[in-house]
């Protein structure tokens, strides 16, 4: 049977590709900025984002606090989370090969899971908070993937000002573009590799906290996230954190037309295969790297 595609589909679509490719591209830029400053390649993202997660459930099943309100307070905790991975794990392959990163943070994300696995189990938890939708004409907003992008839109916002109006902002770009010579101006570099780890896990965390509302969540779930905001990361530019968030939202609208015309399977598979075509044409990425 043949679906007729109707300019009003087309419209949802776009909708819901915007909606959900913001919070790719908050969670992305996390990442993104991990590897223009440190050179490390964090597989421990999605792991990162998924403790995210449970923070807000169980604040929110526990306490019965909103779980939008747990958002900075996630955040806050897995900053310090982030911290501490860096200083006593992630400061050693700093300077070294990308693939050390890759393989410590590899391992890390192992350790996350089996541990969220023996103190929460595998079974799928929900925040039942938010159902339904808002109507505005033909088209239909999600409440909770609504909220959600509210709340990626402002905290990519400020993280942007933040990159771009703070002294501390401006020592991360310096370092990010030449780490000696941010040295030889006096800026702490380990500092810088500290804060900025712990400010990534932070996106992360905000990521899980609001993914928490809008789908069940569970230890494993972090798998997919490090993938699509390596793809993120890629379709922008490696080093590019303007990219990251354009990237994210072309991802957002390239899963959602695919979700259109392809089954349910199918449409899975075109995320993967956008990865190895970018690679190919330009792997540098659609909008350049390295720009801060």
């Amino acid at each position: 049977m043949n679906v007729v595609i109707t300019p009003v589909m087309i419209g949802q679509v776009i909708i819901s590709g915007i909606l959900v490719g913001t919070l790719y591209s908050m969670v992305a830029l996390g990442l993104a900025l991990i590897f223009g400053v440190m050179r490390v390649i964090n597989v421990a993202h999605g792991p990162l984002l998924m403790l995210g997660a449970y923070a807000t459930y169980f604040l929110y099943s526990a306490f019965g606090l909103n779980p939008y309100l747990t958002v900075p307070i996630t955040m806050l905790l897995l900053f310090v989370v982030g911290v501490v991975l860096q200083r006593t794990l992630v400061f050693r392959v700093v300077g070294a090969p990308e693939l050390a990163s890759l393989l410590l943070t590899f391992g890390i994300s192992i350790a996350l899971v089996n541990l969220a696995q023996l103190a929460f189990t595998s079974d799928l938890r929900a925040v039942e908070y938010l159902t339904g939708s808002y109507i505005v004409g033909p088209f239909a907003f999600s409440k909770s993937r609504l909220i959600a992008f509210v709340f990626a839109a402002a905290v990519s916002g400020l993280a942007f000002l933040f990159l771009q109006r703070t002294k501390l902002g401006k020592a991360i770009r310096a370092t990010s573009q030449s780490r000696e010579v941010a040295m030889v101006c006096g800026i702490d570099v380990d500092r810088i590799h500290l804060f900025t780890f712990g400010l990534a896990t932070a996106l992360a965390a905000a990521g899980g906290a609001l993914i928490a509302v809008i789908v069940a969540i569970q230890p494993e779930m972090g798998g997919v996230w490090t993938f699509k905001s390596f793809l993120v990361i890629v379709l922008g530019g490696a080093g590019n954190y303007p990219g990251a968030l354009l990237g994210g939202m072309l991802l957002g609208l390239v899963e959602q037309l695919a979700s259109l015309f392809l089954t349910t399977q199918l449409s899975e598979v075109v995320a993967y295969l956008l990865l190895v075509l970018v690679l190919l044409v330009r792997p540098t990425g659609l909008f350049g790297g390295r720009q801060t």
